[in-house]
């Protein structure tokens, strides 16, 4: 392994007294020398090589999995030399913790102890400090999703909650943000057109079901003005030189329901109504995921109403950015 694969490498001892560890978190562990070792449970070097030859050699844990050869780099008086020094992983820590004999490695029982009695009592344990950066995270992704409506938006931060789960990996990172890279194509290119008088006969019977319902009214999918429907579907399934403007799937339900909600087509309901055809025209694809919950699609179709027209490519960009999880 290469070294610079561990310069982030920490362990120390808290100043409260706990035991703390920063490490490999991509791999799940951390990996430590003999003289880190020595410095975090307080004892000499010899102890933790005599501890380190007994573990191996009654198989509590196998070496071959927790050493690791790194060539480290050390100054020695007036030269620099590089070495090659064997370093222990978290498994490899924690069995020396629980046989050295010290104030320090006592402590680390007692910690450890802690954690597995939570973790056999409640099933889980929290690491208050990784908790408490990742929700600064979490409150900046709530701030920057909400930076995309105007003035006097409608959408409530605890609206948007469902949408940035959905989101965590890609975007509570921030990286889609702060770089402006949202996806600006979806995947899959099966011919997916559709008779446009099919989504109105849907669209109809939405309507009627929610006037029973009592949840709308005659005005409801009233067309604002005559073959509105038709320009919008007409301009999702445009095409120039026999190549669609949008070639895939997923940006032509993303424009879809882009379109339906933002060019007001409709007297009455054409949030309803855009969110409706978004899903109908998914399904008929064969496209509708298990990411797309009744709340994550309010909030997003909440949030294309709300959102400034100059910030229609990052609207598609979220549409997108679910579609292709």
């Amino acid at each position: 392994m290469k070294n610079n694969q561990y310069k982030q490498i920490v362990i120390f001892q808290a100043k409260n007294g706990k035991i703390e560890f920063r490490g490999d978190f991509e791999h799940e562990t951390i990996w430590g020398n003999i003289n880190q070792i020595t410095q975090l449970f307080g004892v000499q070097k010899a102890a933790i090589s005599k501890h380190l030859k007994n573990i191996y050699k009654e198989g509590e844990i196998s070496k071959k999995t927790t050493v690791s050869i790194l060539e480290t780099v050390q100054t020695e008086g007036n030269r620099t030399v590089k070495r090659d020094i064997e370093y222990y992983n978290l498994d490899a820590i924690i069995s020396i913790g629980y046989r050295v004999n010290s104030k320090q490695a006592t402590q680390f029982r007692i910690w450890a102890t802690k954690i597995l009695k939570q973790h056999l009592v409640q099933g889980y344990t929290i690491n208050k400090q990784r908790v408490g950066e990742n929700y600064e995270k979490f409150l900046r992704a709530v701030a920057h999703v909400k930076a995309l409506l105007p003035d006097g938006e409608k959408v409530k931060t605890k609206d948007v909650l469902e949408l940035i789960t959905i989101f965590a990996k890609t975007w509570v990172s921030l990286d889609v943000y702060d770089t402006n890279i949202f996806p600006k194509y979806g995947f899959s290119k099966k011919p997916t057109s559709f008779v446009v008088e099919d989504l109105i006969d849907a669209l109809q019977e939405l309507k009627r079901e929610l006037i029973a319902k009592k949840q709308a009214t005659n005005i409801f999918g009233q067309d604002r003005s005559k073959g509105a429907i038709h320009g919008i579907v007409g301009n999702v399934f445009q095409s120039f030189s026999k190549k669609d403007l949008y070639p895939t799937t997923e940006e032509k339900a993303a424009h879809l329901l882009y379109f339906l909600v933002k060019n007001h087509p409709f007297v009455d309901g054409n949030k309803r109504s855009g969110a409706f055809a978004f899903v109908w025209y998914l399904k008929k694809a064969g496209l509708l995921c298990a990411n797309l919950t009744p709340e994550a699609l309010t909030v997003l179709t909440l949030l294309i109403a709300e959102s400034n027209s100059k910030n229609k490519d990052k609207m598609i960009g979220l549409v997108l950015l679910l579609l292709n999880k």
